[in-house]
């Protein structure tokens, strides 16, 4: 008969003045259930007896010694804890056929990627990954499609999750995914894993209740990522304290997107060496993202600090289900980054036509791009693409080194600045067919022999004001289009351009109002 082992933690004894109360933590040993830290044996089934009788007896913590146990799929158990002490290592064999396919009853469009993990729960509670120990995947012998390459942790439809502390590196696949789960929390885990395609380090897919909190993730897909691959939308989920490093994206909603997004922090994260974008908000799969808040993130070396998609991939999440309509993003306030190392290439703020973003405010933004753009850049005319996978580059290099938007209507800049290291002869900002447009104390450098600091494009409502525009400017601000409307130039010091206005013949005579501005000239 395999034993268990009662042990008294010192650290969980109660002293109380009228009685001495006891809390003991149940702990079953791997070791007693066959299980070998020598890295070589096969231990799936001895630490899978551990679970089960661990499950068996009303729950309790499922111990890892140091070693290095090799093991498949495990499948975990309510009220199971699988605790890693210091120096041990959990290690996935890079045999396939030790991960046994498991479809799980929740349906949703990851049904398309693999079926196997190393380690695996469903319809559970309270289960819980800890220790200081080390979850390996040994991901890069996996080679091919998704079906051969196996999550390292799928959680699905649980209850009162926590991954706390442990490292979990070299997935074949995604690192960890939670799917329609409820009360979740990771806490002070480290994720160290480049060795394979699609190495997402945290995949929060169709859940609510989510606390992410002081983790430490370098992947080779996208750092954080929200997903709502079902009907079930993301929800009331907040990421604070983490330090990220990308081969994609830092944090990332979408791109499956059907059930949307709502109620979403990101706060008080650091990113750094992050080929895409540090921040990408995207609905391009129907859904609605809602109420969201990103504040307090400095960046270092993103391909582009900020990218805000609304498209129309249309991707529905069964096979059989018509496909979804053009989705909603709204309600977006980000504020106070610092990011420096962008490349040439700008931001991107970019619905569809008849299908505007609608209301984002964007304040206290200090960023740093590598500049180099040309005349000819600031020109080109920007293709739509609705059903385009997004990312931050599906437009090529913008007419914008800073910001380029488009079908947006309730937009506010609000003190930002832009620098540049090296010359560039692209607008600072450029907008096109925004509505209610505000921009408050925008302070962007101009290149000698550039276009207008702004280009607005058949802009309806647009109320500048505050603005400096540095010495040796030509022009500040160039309109075009028949649509344009509204645009009011208050309250700015233009005492150094050369130019305040550039107007097309084609906008109307009234679009543009001058009001208590200080300059030398009229425009």
């Amino acid at each position: 008969m395999r034993r268990t082992k009662c042990r008294i933690s010192m650290a969980l004894l109660c002293l109380f003045t009228t009685a001495t109360v006891f809390s003991a933590e149940i702990i079953y040993d791997v070791r007693d259930y066959g299980a070998r830290p020598d890295g070589k044996t096969l231990c799936t089934k001895s630490i899978q007896k551990a679970i089960d009788e661990c499950a068996k007896q009303g729950g309790g913590t499922v111990y890892f010694p140091p070693g290095t146990f090799l093991s498949g799929t495990i499948y975990m158990k309510s009220n199971v804890t699988l605790r890693l002490d210091t120096g041990s290592t959990f290690l996935g064999s890079t045999n396939l056929k030790d991960y046994p396919p498991t479809v799980q009853a929740f349906r949703s469009y990851t049904d398309n990627y693999t079926d196997k993990s190393l380690i695996y729960g469903e319809k559970l509670q309270r289960i819980a990954i800890t220790g200081s120990g080390t979850i390996d995947g040994q991901g890069r012998p996996f080679k091919g499609p998704y079906k051969v390459r196996p999550y390292m942790i799928r959680i699905i439809q649980c209850q009162n999750v926590l991954v706390k502390d442990v490292t979990i590196q070299n997935s074949p696949m995604w690192v960890q995914h939670y799917l329609a789960c409820d009360d979740v929390r990771i806490d002070g885990i480290t994720v160290r894993s480049r060795v394979n395609g699609n190495n997402d380090g945290i995949d929060i897919d169709s859940c609510h209740k989510v606390i992410i909190s002081n983790c430490n993730v370098s992947s080779g897909d996208d750092a954080i990522v929200l997903k709502s691959t079902s009907a079930r939308p993301c929800r009331d989920v907040t990421i604070s304290n983490c330090v990220l490093s990308s081969h994609c994206n830092g944090l990332k909603m979408g791109t499956e997107s059907n059930g949307g997004f709502q109620n979403i922090v990101m706060t008080g994260c650091s990113i750094y060496d992050t080929r895409l974008a540090g921040i990408a908000l995207e609905i391009v799969d129907g859904g609605t993202m809602d109420r969201i808040v990103v504040s307090n993130i400095t960046m270092n070396k993103v391909g582009a600090p900020i990218f805000l998609r609304l498209g129309n991939r249309a991707r529905p999440f069964k096979k059989d289900m018509e496909t979804p309509g053009i989705g909603v993003l709204h309600n977006i306030t980000i504020s106070n980054i610092e990011a420096t190392g962008a490349n040439p290439t700008g931001c991107a703020i970019s619905g569809l036509p008849g299908h505007a973003i609608e209301n984002v405010t964007l304040s206290n933004l200090r960023l740093s791009f590598e500049g180099g753009g040309n005349k000819q850049d600031a020109v080109r005319s920007i293709p739509e693409n609705p059903t385009a996978y997004p990312e931050y580059s599906m437009f090529g290099r913008m007419p914008a080194y800073g910001f380029y938007c488009r079908h947006v209507k309730g937009l506010k800049l609000l003190n930002v600045q832009l620098q540049l290291a090296a010359a560039d002869k692209r607008h600072a900002l450029v907008a096109e067919d925004c509505e209610n447009l505000s921009i408050d104390d925008f302070d962007a450098p101009f290149s000698q022999d550039a276009g207008a600091i702004i280009r607005l494009t058949d802009v309806k409502g647009a109320l500048i004001r505050g603005c400096r525009p540095p010495a040796g400017t030509d022009t500040f601000l160039k309109l075009d289009g028949t649509a344009c409307r509204g645009v009011v130039l208050t309250a700015n010091y233009f005492s150094r351009v050369d130019k305040i206005t550039k107007i097309a013949p084609d906008v109307p005579k009234t679009a543009l109002s001058l009001l208590s501005n200080q300059s030398i000239e009229k425009p």
